[in-house]
């Protein structure tokens, strides 16, 4: 039996940030992971590396002005805690804005990141100031996306003489004697050369037994589970869950190691928030099964409901993800649509991941250059707009009705109906006011010059063949992040139901609700995932 005095289950963000800290503190740590070498850094990996950030450099030089206050204004009206149980998760989130209001950019800057000069401005709200939104951009984009944000930690820990990595091990239970945490047990994987996010086998070889004093778990949320996200989900709030949606993440990302702990004895809270987004795509050339890739919006597209009635605020593009949510999942629909022309699409879209920014993933200028400022949208939307089976391109609306019929006949638009919609919206465009929401939000973010350079498009008739061609998307429900987890107290230990410490247990990351057992409360921000994984694996791994 392999004795160590941590035990780091989960090899993805949070768990390389524990590791790295208890290690540097003299522990000697062991990282087990049921995926190979390739897969090292789990979901944030493949993500576009956004971080919320709070009065930086970044946002200076873009003409922000933001403060903490500012910043927990936006956080708790988002997160409209309410429950007996939110204390802790609320402690976190006030513990997280002093760290991304403070010392965070310091700190990673020291490991060697470096951000994007135009900060995004994700989630806007859409509604009253004390609501839900950011009030100002502040989604610093890494350079290198979420492989610029792994890297630095990834490279600490392959070289840090207090840390073993050990592939291919998949935990299955605690190792308890007389209540009192002893270590894990598992069994140790047939290798498999798979490529990093595709399916690997679940083939045991021999088990395992490794003891340990303290057992961190950084396994991640249950975004590729669709029946545990089904089984969770707030049907009161969002109404009823979705038959079909597509996985933003890998199929290891299933929720098993929470259970595990759960049936241990720790206590799981607010597994009913949940934040899955609404502008999926399927995946033409995919990775994992049923993957999904997420369009990033402008303001600019039309947003209509199955039913093709076009969607109020705050149910615009890139304004609130779980208002939208809901709406769209009230029409008894899965699907929603986009219609929008070649200059919105230019401009506005963008797709989230690594993979699918391979300019910023390089970190190279030239190379950003190029693929923005080139002729049409970037390389990677153009491949989704040819192949993709949500998209539909036509000359006039007519065809273009035509064609979302043709890949949804279950749920037929009317022609009259839709063009009625977009003339209207149209007509709007003749002078510099207007009673139209959409257009009024649209100029109030080119007010906003991050977004006037290469977010927004300049407002213009869609119906107007000069702007086009016409373009359709078919957008699908994608699963992606808990926000409930693993309840824990402010040095990330686990509680128990009574609220007692589970000894030796911690938890980071997602599996913990990225903080507390759920530090966004009901909505989130953006770049508060990969931020509460930094900022939680680096308090577990300072304290254990």
């Amino acid at each position: 039996m392999i004795k160590v005095d941590t035990i780091v289950i989960g090899a993805g963000l949070s768990g390389l940030v524990a590791a790295f800290h208890a290690a540097e503190r003299g522990r000697k740590v062991a990282i087990l992971d049921q995926e190979g070498p390739q897969s090292l850094g789990g979901q944030a990996w493949w993500s576009l590396g956004g971080l919320f950030m709070v009065n930086t450099p970044e946002q200076r030089r873009m003409g922000l002005s933001d403060s903490r206050d500012l910043a927990a204004a936006d956080w708790f009206g988002a997160a409209g805690f309410d429950r007996p149980e939110d204390e802790n998760p609320r402690r976190w989130a006030d513990a997280y804005l002093d760290f991304a209001a403070g010392p965070m950019r310091d700190y990673l800057h020291d490991l060697g990141m470096r951000w994007f000069p135009v900060v995004g401005w994700a989630e806007r709200g859409g509604s009253l100031a004390p609501g839900h939104g950011n009030s100002i951009p502040r989604f610093h984009v890494t350079w290198g996306t979420g492989t610029g944000v792994v890297k630095p930690y990834a490279e600490r820990v392959r070289t840090h003489p207090k840390i073993e990595l050990h592939f291919r091990h998949r935990v299955t239970g605690l190792t308890l004697e007389g209540g009192l945490l002893k270590g894990v047990e598992g069994d140790i994987l047939v290798d498999d050369p798979a490529p990093r996010g595709a399916p690997t086998t679940r083939r045991a070889a021999v088990p395992f037994h490794y003891a340990a004093d303290t057992v961190i778990v950084t396994t991640g949320g249950i975004g590729a589970n669709h029946d545990l996200v089904r089984d969770y989900w707030p049907r009161e709030r969002l109404g009823p869950p979705p038959i079909r949606m597509v996985s933003g993440v890998p199929d290891y990302v299933d929720g098993q190691m929470q259970q595990t702990v759960e049936a241990a004895g720790a206590q799981v809270i607010n597994r009913d928030r949940m934040w899955h987004y609404c502008e999926g795509l399927a995946n033409w050339n995919p990775i994992w099964p049923n993957h999904g890739i997420r369009i990033l919006p402008g303001p600019s597209s039309m947003w209509f409901d199955a039913n093709g009635d076009r969607m109020m605020a705050p149910c615009f593009p890139g304004f609130d993800t779980l208002a939208t949510l809901k709406r769209i999942l009230a029409t008894g629909h899965e699907h929603s649509w986009f219609i929008l022309t070649q200059k919105i699409i230019e401009k506005e879209f963008a797709l989230s991941g690594s993979e699918q920014n391979p300019d910023l993933t390089s970190g190279r200028w030239s190379a950003v250059l190029k693929e923005r400022l080139g002729r049409g949208a970037t390389r990677a939307v153009e491949a989704f707009k040819a192949n993709g089976e949500d998209f539909v391109v036509a000359p006039d609306l007519a065809t273009l009705v035509e064609g979302m019929n043709r890949i949804t006949p279950q749920v037929p638009l009317k022609l009259a109906h839709i063009h009625d919609q977009i003339a209207a919206r149209d007509a709007q465009l003749g002078n510099a006011v207007s009673k139209d929401a959409q257009i009024t939000a649209i100029r109030g973010a080119r007010a906003y010059l991050g977004d006037k350079l290469i977010r927004t498009a300049k407002p213009h008739a869609i119906l107007d063949p000069k702007n086009g061609p016409l373009i359709a998307v078919r957008l699908n429900i994608l699963t992606r992040k808990s926000l409930g987890g693993l309840h824990t107290d402010l040095s990330g230990q686990v509680l128990r139901p009574d609220g007692t410490p589970f000894s030796g247990l911690f938890a980071a990351g997602e599996v913990a609700g990225f903080g507390g057992g759920g530090y966004h409360g009901y909505n989130a921000l953006e770049g508060t995932f990969l931020g509460g994984c930094i900022y939680s694996g680096k308090v577990v791994g300072e304290y254990v």
